[in-house]
Order: structure tokens, then sequence, then C-alpha cells
């Protein structure tokens, strides 16, 4: 892995903005000083994974260098969310409970591994088995970091015209997801913007991927359980026939539920578990099934519990099942904000050329930075990871998962130049 700064020669569509504020001009060499602590980071964190609401490490590491930095981080989300304020001229100031700081925008990471094997062979490879930082939390975390050292050195510089808020959250991966803790800690609290990125392994290293509107979608998840009165496989008709019961419960509930809505929509429920009985001869008593719901569209995301209640309540009395249904809540789309989507797009444009950054699409992937756009205007982008080297993509949630570091660096300065052209 070429662990060098890059000069990116990005291809692909995008048309410049205007000039960016001044105080980034030597933007590259005061990210550049970092390059080496950051990767550095990167791979300490990646070698001690953590699961949601319970990155303490993470957080303790992320905390005590931003203190070493001058700044004053303070501590919410069940003790491992993070909310620190850079200021003009450089102060050092804890953001206080339910005050209206005026921060021109926020800078949001998330901290979370996943609960899977990590199957790389590198130095930097998980020291904890059955975690892994396989969605790029690692490198989330240390591109906010690394923005807001510079942040805070321009800040000092009297080159910060207005506030810039770093926010580290935990529990991205889990429902309910920690943006809904960071928001009941106040990270939002007088806010104006929010920007994020998530690492993107089919976009190359030097470019972003960006799109006005929904860029990711709904997910909710749902569990059903089916009860009924077993017995022979010899008299199904004195039983509740419950696999069968089960079968047409998992082909029925997702054909239904499609064409009750606007096909536009994008509702799909998939399964990803089902489990009845444990003998040949034997009608089982029970059966589960559990699944996801995902959706393009805000308003059928809405509508979809009340819908799928009434649905499986339709298809259980059908063949006589009694049944459980517990629908678990997840997160709305991303809906990217046309005007801090053009920050964004100004931003990379400026820093990396007008061909840095392409077009992309929207994702059935959930993602709880949702939570926050239904507060404050904001943006997510996709972050280029893929080496030029690699061909074939290694794709998010596997074990194999990596980037090319020289994406940190990129990231630093895309979210460092967005800040101050919010702030300007």
């Amino acid at each position: 892995m070429n662990q060098s700064q890059p000069s990116p020669q990005p291809q692909g569509v995008g048309t410049a903005g205007p000039p960016i504020e001044p105080a980034a001009v030597d933007l590259a060499a005061r990210a550049g000083a970092y390059r080496d602590e950051l990767i550095a980071f990167r791979r300490d964190v990646h070698a001690h994974p953590e699961l949601g609401r319970a990155e303490f490490r993470t957080s303790g590491l992320v905390k005590a260098r931003l203190e070493r930095a001058g700044l004053a981080p303070r501590t919410i989300a069940g003790g491992t969310g993070l909310v620190c304020d850079i200021l003009p001229g450089g102060a050092a100031s804890a953001p206080a409970e339910g005050a209206d700081a005026g921060i021109a925008i926020a800078l949001r990471a998330d901290m979370d591994a996943l609960p899977i094997a990590d199957t790389k062979n590198v130095p930097y490879r998980s020291t904890v088995e059955g975690r892994a930082h396989a969605c790029g939390h690692d490198v989330h975390t240390t591109v906010v970091l690394g923005a807001g050292l510079v942040l805070a050195e321009l800040a000092r510089a009297g080159r910060l015209a207005r506030p810039v808020r770093l926010l580290f959250q935990p529990a991205e991966e889990i429902m309910p997801g920690g943006a809904l803790d960071m928001v009941a800690g106040g990270a939002l609290d007088g806010v104006e913007r929010i920007i994020a990125v998530h690492c993107d392994p089919r976009v190359e290293v030097g470019r972003i991927g960006l799109r006005t509107g929904p860029i990711t979608s709904a997910c909710d998840r749902l569990q059903v359980r089916l009860d009924g009165s077993g017995g022979h496989t010899a008299r199904p008709h004195l039983t509740t026939d419950m696999v069968t019961a089960v079968a047409r419960m998992a082909a029925d509930l997702p054909f239904a539920l499609a064409r009750r809505v606007d096909p536009r929509a994008g509702l799909s429920l998939v399964w990803g578990r089902i489990a009845s009985g444990s003998a040949a001869n034997v009608i089982p008593q029970t059966g589960e099934l559990e699944g996801t719901v995902r959706c393009l569209h805000l308003s059928a995301w809405r509508e979809a519990p009340d819908l799928v209640h009434e649905l499986v309540d339709h298809i259980a009395a059908t063949h006589g099942a009694k049944v459980q249904l517990t629908y678990h809540r997840g997160v709305p789309p991303v809906v990217n904000e046309a005007t801090v989507t053009q920050l964004l797009h100004d931003a990379m444009a400026d820093r990396f050329g007008p061909h840095a950054v392409e077009d992309t699409e929207q994702s059935l992937g959930g993602e709880d930075f949702s939570w926050y756009l239904e507060r404050v205007p904001g943006a997510l982008a996709r972050l280029g990871v893929r080496g030029p080297t690699e061909s074939v993509p290694r794709d998010l949630h596997r074990g194999d998962f990596d980037v090319d570091e020289r994406a940190i660096g990129i990231g630093v300065e895309l979210m460092v130049s967005t800040a101050l052209l919010a702030a300007g």
C-alpha cells in the first residue's frame, strides 16, 4: 500500500466552483505535516476495534489528542461520544449545554467497528478476535481528527472566521444508532450545517462521489415469531402447519409489501434468517423470521411499519398461526441538501481539480447520519479509498476490507476546505 502523499490526477465529471478562502492556500502543507501521525493513528484504531457504545479506547485517544492541540472536547452519548468546538482566535472552550454557539458547520465521524473477523494479512490487523473495522469508521475518525488539528492551527493564526464543531459518534452500526444519542446530548445545538464522509471502495482514491437528494436508503429490521399447535406430520390437519406458515410468510410478505406501495419508492424486504423445526416427522410449534426493510423514499419509509403489521397479521391468520411482530425502526434515508452538497463539491474541485468529483447513485445501505439531517441541512460525500492498481474493489462489511491510506489526507483537506467555505 502506497503511503506517500498523493498528487491525484482523477478523471470524471464535475465543474469547478468559486475560489476557496485565501486561508486555505497552504492547506496541503498543513495537512501533509500530520500525514504520518494520522496514518499511525488510523492503524492503531484499526488494530483495536470496538463495537457500538463500547468505543472507550478510541474515544479516549481522540480526546487526548484534541486536548494536546489546545482544544476542549466534552464527552456525551453514554461516555463514548465526543463534541469539540474550534473557536476563532484559538480559544479553548467546551460548548455549554443547550447553548447557541453559532456553529458554522459540524464535521461528523463514526467510531464503531463490526462483529466480524479481520482476514487481512497486514501489520495493523485486528488484535480483537471477531471484530474488525470493515466499514472504514477508523478512517472517518482519523479524517475528522486531522481536520480538527488543522482547523485548530488556522484558528490560532486568526484564519477561522466562525466556530466549527467536531462530532465523534458511537454506535453507527447498531439500531437505534448513536446519532440519536449525540443529538439528545446537544451535539447539534447552535449548528447551522453538518457534513460527513463515508469510505467507498468503488471510488478511486483522490476522488469523491456526490449526489444532491437521497444518497442512502432507509433501513429497518423486523422479527416475526409464529406460534401454533404442533404435532405429527401424518396429521397436519390437526395442527398449525408451522413450516408451511413460515414458508408462506417468507414468500408472500415481500411480494405483498412491494405491491402495496409505489414501485418508485424502492421498498424492499429481504430475509436474513428463517428457523423452524428440528425433525422431519414433527410439525413444530414455533417459527421465526428476521430481515431488513429498505426504502429509497422517505414518505414510503414512514408508512412501512403500519403496512407490515397489517400484512403480517393477514398472512398469519390465513394459516391459523398466532403472530408476534417486532419492528425495529432504523434510519431514514440520508438526503443531501443542495447548498451543502455544493460546498463539498466546490471545496473538492478547488483542492484537487474539477474532475475529482463524480456523480454517485443512491445506495440501499443505511446510515444514521440521516438523523442529523432531520434537524439541520447537511450532506454526506463518498470518499474514494480504492487504490489505482485494485481492479476489483474489496467491498464494505467484509473481513478483507482495507483502504488506500492516501485517502486520509484527501479527506482532511476536503473537510477543512468545506469548513472554511461554510465559515467564510
